[in-house]
């Protein structure tokens, strides 16, 4: 037809008309496009040309009353079903809604209104012409480039906002691990817990649908978090900081001593020798009450005879107990114990009970799930004097007797 109508039939005219009109004159692709494709590609892109499910459903449905699969080429883009047709190709949706929907397509500029003069929809032919009036899909095919774009453009969206959920749980991951790790580390720190917390809030987080904004926060606040928590395990000075603090505690000792020593040496000389005398004699028997206790109570051939992955770590037959310590001291970063962890078990429970403890927590490894805070807790009870490394060994005998 030679002319191109402006005004629907008994409607008033809009900017979506006037819209129509002028995008005709945009250039249009060169070549066919499969109309199936062209659908999937704005449903992807529904949002940017904010469009719903249900619009593009009636979409479809005047696709289908097309006969080829291609838009574009020479064939004229009009089709001209009843409104009644419409809805059951629909599968019965309510003329109302459908003529809603319709709408919105219209004012979209995805599909534009031909009617004829008397709002009926038809096709004719005059000679070699034809005349159609009805729903003109060619916007659609002229905006083909636009929609493909927009597509592209909600896939990288897509795409990115998926890496950043990997980042983020990943991140996650490792500061619940630190938080651990931290807490065999410096647990005088009550930062561990706040980490914890902070992991198990962003795990819950993710179960949900986060948008690139949310997930964005969440890798920032984590990324401070982590580096704050690598600059204190790895600090200068952290493996050390308990044989540090040792060598400060002698130094306070005697420090004492020497205010003692001075106090005294204003008074009598015997008084201050007899004193002194005293003094170390309380000390000694101290120190040897305190040795004493950390005694291992088992012999020596039992535990090795209780341990015999042992072996590992100590060529030839432990008959003494430096060494047995000394395979314990090697065993320990093969089992991801900390320095501080085993210098904390030998002051509180003695270095042959603590080594006891390493050989005898070699052999249930692969049950223990955190060595370094096992070794902790079993510190805390040979501190307030409620441990002791006998059962243990004979546990693991009474294990290979079973066995």
């Amino acid at each position: 037809m030679d002319y191109t109508p402006l005004s629907p039939f008994m409607r008033p005219i809009s900017h979506a008309n006037l819209r129509v009109v002028e995008r005709t004159e945009a250039t249009v692709p060169d070549r066919p496009i499969n109309k199936w494709e062209l659908l999937r590609e704005l449903s992807k892109a529904q949002t940017a040309f904010g469009l719903t499910e249900r619009d593009l459903t009636v979409l479809q449905g005047l696709l289908s009353f097309f006969p080829h699969d291609a838009l574009g080429g020479n064939a004229e883009m009009i089709v001209f079903p009843a409104n009644k047709t419409i809805c059951e190709r629909l599968n019965g949706m309510p003329c109302s809604t459908m003529r809603r929907h319709l709408s919105r397509l219209i004012e979209s500029g995805m599909v534009a209104r031909r009617d004829s003069p008397n709002g009926k929809r038809y096709a004719r032919k005059h000679g070699d012409e034809r005349c159609a009036f009805g729903f003109d899909l060619s916007p659609l095919f002229r905006r083909a480039e636009e929609i493909a774009r927009a597509a592209d453009a909600v896939r990288n969206a897509e795409s990115g906002v998926k890496r950043l959920r990997v980042i983020v749980s990943l991140m996650r991951r490792d500061l619940a691990a630190l938080a651990e790790f931290g807490q065999e580390v410096r647990p005088d720190l009550d930062l561990w817990r706040q980490l914890h917390d902070t992991a198990v809030v962003v795990a819950k987080a993710l179960r949900r649908k986060l948008s690139a904004e949310v997930l964005g926060e969440f890798r920032t606040k984590l990324e401070a978090l982590l580096d704050h928590a690598r600059s204190i395990i790895d600090g200068p000075g952290t493996e050390d900081l308990n044989s540090n603090a040792a060598q400060i505690e002698q130094h306070h000792h005697s420090s004492n001593k020497e205010s003692i020593d001075s106090e005294h040496s204003l008074e009598d000389p015997a008084q201050c020798n007899d004193a002194r005398n005293e003094q170390v004699i309380v000390l000694d028997d101290r120190i040897d009450q305190r040795e004493m206790q950390q005694m291992p109570n088992i012999p020596l051939h039992l535990v090795t005879a209780a341990c015999p992955s042992l072996g590992v770590f100590y060529q030839g037959e432990v008959r003494h107990w430096h060494q047995l310590f000394n395979a314990a001291c090697h065993m320990r970063p093969a089992m991801g114990i900390s320095l501080s962890a085993w210098e904390e078990a030998q002051r509180c429970m003695g270095p042959e009970q603590a080594s006891i403890v390493m050989v005898a927590m070699l052999e249930r490894f692969a049950e223990i799930r955190s060595p370094g805070g096992y070794l902790r807790a079993l510190t805390a009870k040979a501190a307030s004097g409620e441990f002791s490394c006998g059962p243990m060994v004979m546990a693991l005998i009474g294990k290979r007797n079973v066995a």
